[in-house]
């Protein structure tokens, strides 16, 4: 049965499906992020899988486009032994006029054990888990991929894997989050992960028109100047111009949007000595970062792609054997 406050996790504390970071409880962020670790190793093994989700089916329900969090996810899912459905929504029903509950009930009727669901309405993830609580119980698990400018949990969980394989505490580091966060479900993710996890300093970096006008109320720094607001920080977190959600010119042009908040390796100095970079991808080489940052030692981005299927293979395995938390 779920809580009623909170639909991702139910009555006795169990994670049933990953819809957001706010509201996951700092012991189970760090749960997912320990198990991940163990995951690590897999992709070194000659055969690359562990039994955990053996005969369990997981359909990959993409409404959006998104080549990287679909094939990561897909890899994730072959790698815990699980059989692998990926619904290609160009030609589905939903094109025909089918509802989306209409889509998810006929694939549940195929005995799905796992969605996972890239929408682009935000919320589009938390009411589908809510039908399939009331339908099935919780025994369906929703993994939310993407909702519209919501949120993206495996995300945010990846970039917290990432910060920890490179600075190990959360306690003792400034982070500077870059960009588009007006429209960007990465920022919310990762804001709400930092501050449940003890960042003592999120810092909110960009333009006036790209910043949502709540964020100090959510604890954070707000800059405008790019080199103030990446002065000294340990993590520095990019984010892509978003053109596709934007309404009206929210920028002059990308040229200029590079001239003052592209980050190229001068401005990266002023950060800490030894800070890293992230970027959730794709990247705009040249509008959002050069591609000497984006390609130089400082650059921890690849290594994002490279967790993103440790920690996917943590949730789906933690969704499927909530009690046990087995391990490979």
């Amino acid at each position: 049965m779920r809580n009623s406050d909170n639909p991702q996790i139910n009555t006795s504390g169990e994670l049933i499906h990953l819809l957001s970071i706010e509201g996951l409880p700092k012991a189970m962020i760090h749960r997912i992020l320990d198990t991940a670790e163990t995951f690590l190793s897999v992709a070194e093994r000659q055969v690359k899988s562990v039994p955990l989700l053996r005969g369990k089916s997981v359909f990959n329900v993409f409404f959006e486009n998104s080549t990287r969090t679909r094939t990561t996810f897909e890899i994730a899912a072959k790698r815990l032994s699980a059989d692998v459905v990926n619904l290609n929504i160009e030609s589905s029903s939903t094109k025909k006029g089918e509802s989306l509950i209409d889509t998810i009930d006929n694939l549940a009727a195929m005995s799905a054990d796992m969605f996972v669901v890239r929408h682009s309405e935000s919320g589009a993830s938390t009411f589908l888990a809510q039908h399939l609580n009331k339908m099935h119980g919780g025994n369906i698990h929703v993994i939310n991929a993407g909702d519209g400018r919501h949120e993206h949990p495996t995300q945010g969980l990846l970039d917290m894997f990432t910060i920890r394989q490179y600075k190990k505490q959360f306690t003792a580091i400034r982070v500077a989050i870059v960009g588009d966060i007006l429209h960007s479900r990465v920022a919310r993710s990762n804001i709400h992960a930092l501050t449940t996890l003890g960042c003592p300093e999120v810092r909110a970096v960009g333009p006036r028109t790209l910043l949502p006008g709540h964020l100090e109320q959510m604890g954070l720094k707000v800059y405008n100047d790019l080199l103030e607001g990446i002065r000294d920080v340990d993590v520095i977190v990019m984010l892509r111009l978003q053109r596709e959600r934007m309404r009206g010119a929210l920028i002059p042009s990308a040229q200029e949007y590079f001239k003052h908040y592209g980050l190229t390796v001068e401005k990266l100095k002023v950060a800490a000595p030894n800070a890293i970079v992230l970027h959730p991808g794709p990247m705009n080489r040249g509008v959002e970062i050069d591609s000497m940052v984006a390609d130089g030692p400082q650059s921890v981005i690849l290594k994002q792609v490279t967790f993103g299927i440790a920690i996917r293979m943590a949730v789906m395995s933690i969704l499927a054997s909530p009690k046990t938390g087995e391990k490979p």
